[in-house]
């Protein structure tokens, strides 16, 4: 099992300099494996847009046809997502990822893992803090990796 365990809090911290200030841990990715590398320094550079509010990186992240069905179990587009963040209807005030599986098919990547999110702007959970499941897909589209889909879903607390 590799494990990515990515730890950013947005309070306090401004904005240029809050990814700079990410806690990126790979306990055991394989380091001869740059495309596994890249998958993981993608997943990073994608926390880091959340808490930035920045739509311009999401959106180079992701491929023009991405999609996701979304914790609020909502099936979006990639261009409904980036009006959620660009209206303050989506925000993330803090966001650890931690990925647990990576498996190649060619140019295909599947990731999964486990995410703690803090909820901010006008989301119906904002305030709450509330652990997700996810998978996400990412393809290798001419010569670069993008991210082309995403499942999250809340863990229900027991």
């Amino acid at each position: 099992m590799m494990l990515l365990v990515t730890t950013i809090s947005a309070a306090g911290i401004p904005p240029f300099a809050r990814a700079a200030c990410a806690q990126v841990t790979d306990h055991s990715a394989k380091m001869d494996d740059p495309a596994e590398q890249e998958i993981r320094k993608l997943n990073a550079q994608e926390v880091a847009a959340f808490l930035q509010n920045d739509p311009k990186s999401m959106a180079r992240l992701w491929s023009d046809d991405f999609v996701v069905t979304n914790p609020l179990n909502k099936f979006v587009t990639k261009q409904q997502v980036l009006g959620m963040v660009e209206s303050g209807f989506l925000v993330i005030t803090s966001y650890d990822r931690q990925i647990e599986y990576v498996r190649f098919y060619g140019d295909t990547a599947i990731v999964a893992g486990n995410e703690t999110v803090k909820w901010g702007g006008r989301m119906p959970n904002a305030g709450k803090t509330e652990h997700l499941r996810f998978t996400a897909v990412w393809m290798k589209q001419a010569g670069r990796w993008q991210e082309v889909a995403r499942h999250a879903n809340i863990v229900p607390e027991q």
